[in-house]
C-alpha cells in the first residue's frame, strides 16, 4: 500500500498550519498558572472558579480549559454543578513549576522570546541570518550577547535549558559507557543540570562547568547548590580564551549554534587540551543523512537559523568537522529521543 495515497492532504496542510495555536494554548495556561493551581488544590475546579483565583475573565478561561481538554492536558467531569477540571498527569509531571521534571521554563521561553524571533522567518530566510535586531532592536552579531541582553533573560534561557536536560540527559549521557572519564568539562554547562546527572550516572567523575563570568556566577546563585562538590567551575570565553585540560569533554547543544569555521576551530582548541586517551562527547539533534527528517530537527535547524549563526548537521557532518581537528574512532548512538551522542577519541 502506498502511504502517500492514504493522506488527506488538504487536511494536513490545515493541521500543520494550526499547529502553532496548540503550542501558545499550552504555554498560555502555563503562564497563567492553571496547572500549577490545579495542582495546588488538590480537588477538581469549575472555570468560574480558576478564572476567579488566576484574575482572568470567565469566557476566556472556559475555553482555554475545553482546549487543553482536547489537547489530553486537562480532563473534565461534568456534574450537576457545573464542568470540574483537573490535570493530567502528563501535566503534573510536566506543566507544574513544581515537578522535579518540570518543561515550564522551557515553554516561557519559547513563548516569550523565540516565538518574536519566528515572526520574522521570512526575513531570517531571505537573509539568511538571525532575527534579533528586528525582534528586540538588539545588534545580532554576538547571538549570546543578544541571548544574554538581561539577567532576566539569561535567568530564562539557564532554567529553559536545565528542564530540557532533566528528561534528555541521562538518555545522552548513558548513550556510551563514560566511567573510564573521571576528570570532565563541560563546555558551555550553563546552569549545570546535565553536569549534575553526569556526577549522578558516574558518581566517580568531576565535571566542571566552563562558561561566561556571568553565566557561571548565576550557576552557582541560582541552580547548582554549594554541596555538590564534585562539580566545579571555570570562567571564560571559548572562543577567546584557554579551555582547562580535561579526559572528556561534553559539547551539549554547542556546536549546532555555529558555523563550520567555528566548530572547527572551536575543536581544535578542545583537541589541544585533551588529555591523550580522553575524547569529546557531542550532544546534538542529528538530522538523517540525506536530511529528510526528522521533522523536529528540521524545525530546530530554522530555529537555529532565526536565533544563532549554527544549524543542525547529520552525523556524517558532525565526524567531519571531528576529524579535522584530530580526533578519531568516532562513534555514533541514536538515542530514539530528541538529542543524540557522537564520541570522539583522542
Amino acid at each position: 500500500m502506498n502511504s502517500t495515497e492514504d493522506l488527506d492532504y488538504p487536511q494536513v496542510i490545515l493541521q500543520y498550519s494550526s499547529r502553532f495555536l496548540v503550542s501558545k494554548v499550552m504555554f498560555t495556561a502555563c503562564e497563567l498558572g492553571v496547572f500549577d493551581l490545579l495542582l495546588e488544590s488538590g480537588e477538581p475546579l469549575s472555570s468560574d472558579a480558576i478564572a476567579a483565583r488566576l484574575g482572568t475573565s470567565t469566557t476566556g478561561m472556559e475555553r482555554l480549559l475545553d482546549a487543553c481538554v482536547g489537547l489530553k492536558l486537562l480532563a473534565v467531569e461534568l456534574t450537576q454543578e457545573g464542568a470540574l477540571y483537573r490535570n493530567t498527569e502528563i501535566s503534573n509531571i510536566y506543566l507544574t513549576k513544581s515537578s522535579p521534571k518540570s518543561q515550564y521554563h522551557i515553554m516561557m521561553y519559547y513563548s516569550n522570546t523565540v516565538y518574536l524571533c519566528w515572526h520574522y522567518l521570512a526575513d531570517a530566510v531571505r537573509e539568511g541570518r538571525n532575527q534579533y535586531e528586528r525582534a528586540f532592536g538588539i545588534l545580532s552579531k554576538d547571538p549570546f550577547g543578544a541571548m544574554y541582553r538581561s539577567e532576566e533573560e539569561m535567568l530564562k534561557f539557564m532554567a529553559g535549558q536545565n528542564s530540557v536536560w532533566s528528561i534528555c540527559g541521562r538518555d545522552v549521557l548513558a548513550a556510551f559507557d563514560l566511567s573510564p572519564f573521571r576528570q570532565i568539562c563541560d563546555l558551555g554547562g550553563g546552569g549545570g543540570a546535565l553536569a549534575r546527572e553526569c556526577v549522578s550516572l558516574y558518581p566517580n567523575s568531576m565535571v566542571t562547568i566552563y562558561d561566561l563570568p556571568k553565566v557561571v556566577q548565576l550557576a552557582k546563585e541560582q541552580f547548582v547548590p554549594p554541596e555538590e562538590h564534585r562539580i566545579a567551575f571555570h570562567e571564560g570565553d571559548f572562543f577567546n580564551d584557554s579551555i582547562p585540560e580535561a579526559e572528556l569533554y561534553i559539547l551539549s547543544k554547542i556546536l549546532h549554534d555555529w558555523d563550520d569555521d567555528k566548530c572547527r576551530q572551536l575543536l581544535a582548541k578542545v583537541y589541544k587540551a585533551c588529555k591523550p586517551g580522553g575524547g569529546v562527547l557531542l550532544v546534538e539533534s542529528l538530522l538523517n543523512e540525506d536530511k529528510s527528517g526528522p521533522l523536529e530537527t528540521q524545525l530546530y535547524s530554522m530555529n537555529m537559523l532565526v536565533q544563532t549563526e549554527g544549524k543542525e548537521r547529520t552525523a556524517a557532518e558532525y565526524s567531519k568537522l571531528l576529524e579535522a581537528a584530530g580526533f578519531g574512532e568516532i562513534q555514533v548512538k541514536r538515542t530514539g529521543k530528541l538529542y543524540d551522542a557522537v564520541l570522539g577519541s583522542k
